[in-house]
């Protein structure tokens, strides 16, 4: 991972999702964008960021079986008072899926479901669906951050009130693991 800096961009993803970035189960992460992306459809805002847990949209019938009991589904417009950031990442891939066909290669490399993937393709099918590879690393213990009316609604990239810094990260795959994981994701997409 880089060197220690300040920073204060997130990407916005799932509880579910962060959860099983930040132990390693996964390196990837799907997007289309938010009702509110600038252009209405996603756009990597900064290589480096925080994972910013979200929980509005989480169902449990949109992931595999082994991540469908750890959801905690809430009201619309619910947000925690505080948010724990747990986990910084560097995007060091980002590739585009034109079909389901192809992504459904990847499958055992993400957390969701065929329900979920086929959601993701029938939403704004003129798009492309993005899949981010991400080299993650945890902080030895949370930064808890009070909520700001700035990160709601449905959009992808935010900016925390207060900069954190990325010296005490760990990170959760070594790097031969991370490129193992990266060419045999690539490979099924190839």
């Amino acid at each position: 991972m880089s060197g220690q800096f300040l920073l204060t961009k997130a990407l916005k993803e799932w509880a579910i999702a962060v959860s099983a970035l930040a132990a390693g189960e996964t390196i990837l992460l799907l997007r289309k964008g938010g009702i509110r992306e600038e252009g209405k459809k996603f756009k990597v805002a900064s290589q480096k960021l925080w994972l910013y847990p979200t929980y509005e949209h989480q169902k449990s019938q949109l992931l595999k079986s082994e991540y469908s009991s750890q959801v905690r589904e809430v009201p619309v417009g619910w947000h925690p008072e505080k948010i724990a950031i747990q986990s910084y990442a560097e995007i060091t891939h980002t590739l585009s899926v034109e079909n389901l066909v192809t992504l459904e290669k990847i499958s055992p490399h993400h957390i969701w479901t065929q329900e979920m993937l086929s959601d993701r393709f029938k939403w704004k099918p003129q798009q492309p669906l993005t899949v981010l590879l991400l080299k993650v690393a945890n902080l030895n213990s949370p930064i808890t951050l009070p909520y700001d009316q700035s990160y709601g609604g449905c959009k992808s990239w935010i900016d925390l009130q207060v900069p954190i810094c990325t010296q005490d990260v760990i990170p959760v795959l070594t790097e031969e693991a991370y490129q193992q994981e990266v060419q045999k994701i690539i490979g099924l997409l190839d």
